[in-house]
């Protein structure tokens, strides 16, 4: 599993935009598109979805225990 970081530099990359670009077609700053690329914790939970929207995703809540119940069953 990638970080928030490695998945949107990566997704980025592909696309074939500078941060620049990407920045201004997400429609936010390009220090945002920055903080996320750098792995900074300090960041908008709404900056941060414009941004993974350009991917079709978004970032939500996510019960660990149910995701560790079936990342097991995949395993096993």
């Amino acid at each position: 599993m990638s970080t928030l970081s490695e998945f949107v530099k990566h997704r980025r990359k592909q696309t074939g935009l500078t941060q620049e670009e990407f920045a201004e077609r997400s429609g936010v700053a390009l220090t945002v598109i920055r903080k996320i690329e750098q792995g900074k914790t300090n960041l908008n939970l709404d900056k941060v979805n414009l941004v993974l929207r350009m991917f079709g995703h978004e970032l939500a809540p996510v019960n660990s225990r149910e995701l560790k119940a079936e990342e097991g069953n995949e395993k096993g």
